[in-house]
C-alpha cells in the first residue's frame, strides 16, 4: 500500500463515510478552522467577559446559527466569510470548547492519537508557533511520515469536530430550546 492509501487513512475515510462526512470537503473545512484558531482565539480571548447566565447563552440562538453555518460551511466561499463567523462562536468561547473536547477526542484516537493531537497543538493551536524543524525533532519523524500524519491528524480533529463535537452541541442546544418553549407553554 503506498503513501497515499496507508491503513490509517483509508481507516479514517471509512470513519467519515460513517459519519456521513466527505473526506475532501472535510480536510479542507478543517484546514481553515485550524489555520484560522490561533490568531482568532488570541484575539477574542483577551476581550471575553465571563457570562453571568450561561442559561442566556444556551438560548441565543446566534450561536445555533453559527454552528448550522459551521456545519454546512462550503470552502469554495472564502475564508473571509468563515473567518467572521467563527469568531461569534470565540466570543462566547464556544468554539474554544468545541476544539478542546475534539482534542481530547483526537488524543483517545487509537492509532497514534497522540501523536495527531502534538501535531494539532504544536502546528495550530498553541499560541507559540513551532517549526517544521521543532516539530520533526520533538516527534522525532521524518519529513515525509510527518505529512502523511498531519494529513490524518487534521482529519481525525475534523471528524472529531465535525462528526461529534458540533452536533452534540447543536443537539444540546436545541433541547434546551425544546424545554424552554415547553416551560412557557
Amino acid at each position: 500500500m503506498g503513501r497515499s492509501q496507508s491503513t490509517a487513512l483509508t481507516n479514517i475515510r471509512a470513519m467519515c463515510a460513517a459519519h456521513k462526512l466527505d473526506s475532501t470537503k472535510l480536510l479542507t473545512q478543517t484546514k481553515y478552522l485550524l489555520n484560522c484558531y490561533r490568531r482568532a482565539c488570541w484575539d477574542t480571548t483577551g476581550r471575553c467577559e465571563p457570562f453571568d447566565d450561561d442559561q442566556g447563552c444556551y438560548r441565543d440562538g446566534h450561536l445555533l446559527d453559527a454552528l448550522d453555518y459551521l456545519i454546512r460551511f462550503d470552502p469554495e466561499e472564502g475564508s473571509e466569510v468563515f473567518e467572521s463567523t467563527i469568531r461569534t462562536l470565540f466570543e462566547t468561547r464556544w468554539m474554544i470548547d468545541l476544539v478542546d473536547n475534539a482534542m481530547i477526542r483526537v488524543k483517545e484516537f487509537p492509532d497514534h492519537g497522540d501523536i495527531y493531537f502534538e501535531i494539532i497543538s504544536k502546528c495550530y493551536l498553541t499560541r507559540f508557533k513551532y517549526s517544521e524543524r521543532e516539530i520533526l525533532d520533538i516527534l522525532n519523524l521524518e519529513r515525509s511520515r510527518y505529512y502523511d500524519r498531519k494529513k490524518e491528524a487534521v482529519m481525525v480533529f475534523g471528524i472529531s469536530l465535525w462528526g461529534k463535537e458540533i452536533p452534540k452541541l447543536k443537539r444540546f442546544l436545541e433541547e434546551c430550546d425544546t424545554e424552554t418553549f415547553e416551560a412557557m407553554a
